[in-house]
């Protein structure tokens, strides 16, 4: 049996900015992953897909035209020059749905990695990334590109649309927790408002994207410093500008208040916005009140994620 996996992820700073040529940071979460397996069928028996946590079972040959699964396997199949072999390939995925994570991306990731394994070919990061470009579209329209990058290169990353990502350097340990919010957010929506907004009055939206974009700059260097005061302030001035952008909701400003006051360093929302997730920067010695905070604040679950 082959079986392949990829990660989840978090933007640290730059969302939304980033889909209008700004740089933004983001983070693997290694700790939720997207797992897919190959088991060999019977001759004839054709490529089909098993997603037992959508419980959906089908040949990819009678899959709809938009179906992100099976898009995936027939593109993967197309860069490797291959026929569809007979296979079923079984994803499973423990990152939520719809909140900021990159699921969509990292299961794709799964996907892609998967089948080249059982072709045993070894398809580089920026290969994998494009493949799965693909599949983001269907998600969320006209995607920046940020969530394939950082799950196929699985490290931290600086994106720049159209550009080559940049490893980030980091110069000590950073602690961060997630907080779910339990609402599901479609980022392909947040976008669309956001750009329906700029293109209405474009000035203090292209201002707002300069100074989020300014955050980013700067906390690549504090990342390198190891300054974890800094970037946690350059956090909690991001959710300034997200929330004047439109984009964080009753329940994100609560998980944000509840990490600053429960003693994180910074706090802000993560990814889309309107739901999803929050991301706070800690001590380790704060992890637990934290924790407790954003529980007690509404968290349907608290994950942690380092950056070393």
């Amino acid at each position: 049996m082959v079986s392949a996996s990829a990660p989840g992820k978090a933007i640290l700073l730059g969302e939304h900015a980033v889909v209008y040529g700004r740089p933004a940071v983001a983070i693997p979460l290694p700790q939720l992953r997207a797992e897919a397996t190959i088991k060999c069928g019977a001759p004839g028996s054709g490529l089909w897909v098993d997603a037992p946590d959508i419980q959906r079972f089908y040949p990819i040959d009678q899959a709809l035209a938009d179906d992100p699964l099976a898009l995936t396997l027939q593109n993967t199949l197309a860069r490797l020059a291959e026929s569809p072999p007979d296979l079923t390939v079984t994803v499973r995925s423990a990152i939520p749905l719809a909140r900021g994570m990159g699921s969509g991306a990292a299961i794709a990731t799964a996907l892609v990695r998967v089948l080249a394994a059982y072709f045993d070919r070894l398809l580089p990061p920026t290969e994998v990334s494009d493949l799965v470009y693909r599949t983001e579209m269907l998600f969320h329209g006209t995607p920046s590109g940020i969530d394939n990058t950082v799950v196929a290169y699985e490290q931290p990353i600086l994106f720049i649309r159209g550009t080559p990502p940049q490893t980030v350097t980091v110069g000590g340990p950073f602690h961060f927790l997630v907080g779910d919010t339990g609402v599901a957010s479609l980022t392909r929506d947040a976008v669309g408002d956001v750009r329906r907004a700029w293109q209405a009055n474009p000035p203090p939206y292209e201002a707002r994207f300069d100074r989020l974009g300014a955050l980013v700059v700067e906390a690549r260097a504090a990342i390198a410093a190891g300054n974890g005061v800094h970037l946690g302030q350059l956090m909690n001035t991001a959710h300034v500008e997200l929330s004047a952008l439109g984009v964080s909701s009753l329940d994100l400003d609560r998980l944000v208040d509840a990490a600053r006051s429960a003693g994180a360093l910074g706090a802000k929302l993560s990814g889309g916005g309107r739901g999803g997730i929050s991301l706070a920067l800690v001590r380790p010695a704060d992890t637990m009140a934290v924790t407790d905070a954003l529980l007690a604040a509404g968290a349907t679950q608290v994950l942690s994620a380092q950056l070393d």
